[in-house]
């Protein structure tokens, strides 16, 4: 089997994110488990508000091929109003189902102070509204600004305060190697019986 490709796509604006962060571990876990790994940040794109008229997408062509030909695509967001950054939003307006069609999406959330759930539920809703394969595993950080702590050692400069949660961010850069090759036999007893 050829070597996984897992890209991470960061909808952080922020010099000093805590997204761009949490998706470089989980881009080093991914690297460890043997993909080939890369990070998408939208901050280095001046990619303009998504409009399907315009045949000159100054941008998004690079962006879209990015995603096109990624075996596995981690989203990692801030958490805005309950949902996720018009930053993410507006790629997600250039990609379709030519991008995530069969691609294994894992997804990561981080909230200033209160919930990350419905963020990672709008995620999930429009990753599989383009046929995209979303991993049960997911990824919210609360209160992200205290869960790092400064180490020069650390990537970004950055620990994790707790060893669990950097686990259960490591965990989902393993799971997009792993499974980014994964055909889910949807079949069953159920099916194979309607199917008759």
């Amino acid at each position: 089997m050829s070597t996984p490709s897992v890209l991470a796509v960061s909808g952080s604006l922020r010099d000093e994110s805590y997204t761009r962060t949490a998706l470089r571990y989980v881009l080093d876990a991914a690297d460890e488990a043997g993909a080939e790994t890369s990070l998408l940040d939208l901050q280095e794109y001046d990619l303009p508000v998504y409009d399907p008229d315009l045949d000159d997408r100054s941008g998004g062509d690079e962006v879209t091929r990015l995603v096109r030909e990624a075996d596995a695509v981690a989203l990692g967001t801030p958490v805005y109003h309950g949902s996720y950054s018009g930053a993410l939003k507006n790629l997600h307006d250039y990609c379709g189902f030519e991008e995530y069609e069969d691609t294994t999406v894992g997804l990561l959330a981080t909230a200033g102070g209160g919930s990350y759930g419905s963020t990672l539920d709008h995620l999930r809703i429009t990753v599989r509204g383009v046929h995209g394969w979303v991993l049960p595993h997911q990824v919210g950080i609360r209160g992200a600004s205290g869960e790092f702590r400064a180490d020069p050692d650390a990537i970004d400069g950055r620990a994790f305060v707790d060893e669990r949660l950097e686990e259960r961010t490591r965990k989902l850069g393993r799971m997009l190697a792993e499974y980014a090759f994964i055909e889910p036999d949807v079949s069953s007893p159920r099916t194979a019986a309607s199917d008759e």
